[in-house]
């Protein structure tokens, strides 16, 4: 079936890719750009993606590798300082010594 005509792309061409690139790297994260990219086509009016995504995920090799799953941290109640150390605004720091 043509997922996009703009650029003759086929399901038969999406799973291809995917297997072709799971096969080479079996830790690589699979994204339809790279799947462009391995069909060296580029994705022009954007109408297919629907339909292209569609065809990448009934691919069984499409899944993200074990060792990268589960990477986000859990969020904390309190964890709205971005990281920052308390009163790390100059304002916040008191008079200069």
């Amino acid at each position: 079936m043509i997922v996009c005509h703009c650029q003759n792309i086929t399901d038969h061409d999406i799973h291809a890719a995917v297997d072709w690139m799971r096969a080479s790297d079996a830790e690589t994260i699979i994204t339809p750009g790279k799947i462009y990219h391995a069909l060296g086509k580029r994705a022009e009016c954007g109408a297919c993606m629907p339909l292209f995504l569609s065809a990448m995920r009934c691919n069984d090799n499409l899944e993200v590798p074990a060792t990268l799953r589960n990477l986000r941290v859990a969020k904390t109640k309190d964890s709205g300082h971005e990281g920052r150390r308390k009163g790390h605004r100059l304002s916040q720091r008191g008079t200069a010594q």
